[in-house]
């Protein structure tokens, strides 16, 4: 059976059995962006349910030009008012260069690596302070997963008066 046939199958079981969710609104009126890293289970790290946040993913969990589109969504039209980004331990980011990226990957691209994850995560939660139209979020959080201990620290909180 191919990767394909095997996630269609698992879908059947999802779809007989999911949550009847009617509201695009997240009921905790929260948004997390985090790392795309499969070894995160974001709604489980958190204590989330389906339903509860958006969860915005990329890679290093940075805050993008598209991650702000996606929050100016998500807090406008749809209720969101806390922000958490959430990076983490051993990332394929860390430790190094835009350069080393440019060269594996053959694009000419801003990776946005990350030499420290506490400046890492101020450097992006002042970015989301400082956008203006993101005035409905009054709450933005740092986190740094710890993907071999599931434990998670907070690195830097950022609320509007």
């Amino acid at each position: 059976m191919d990767r394909v046939q095997r996630l269609l199958d698992a879908n059947e079981g999802y779809a007989a059995a999911r949550a009847e969710l009617t509201s695009a609104r997240p009921s905790r009126r929260l948004a997390v962006v985090t790392c795309m890293d499969a070894r995160i289970d974001v709604f489980a790290a958190l204590g989330l349910h389906l339903g509860e946040a958006h969860v915005i993913r990329n890679a290093g969990g940075r805050v993008t030009d598209d991650v702000l589109r996606s929050l100016a969504l998500s807090s406008h039209s749809l209720g969101v008012d806390t922000v958490v980004v959430m990076q983490h331990t051993r990332c394929g980011l860390k430790g190094v260069t835009d350069e080393q990226l440019r060269t594996v990957t053959g694009r000419d691209l801003g990776f946005l690596p990350i030499d420290d994850h506490a400046a890492a995560l101020q450097e992006d939660l002042d970015t989301l302070a400082a956008t203006p139209y993101l005035s409905p979020v009054q709450v933005f959080v740092g986190l740094v997963f710890d993907v071999e201990t599931g434990l998670i620290e907070e690195i830097g909180r950022r609320s509007r008066s």
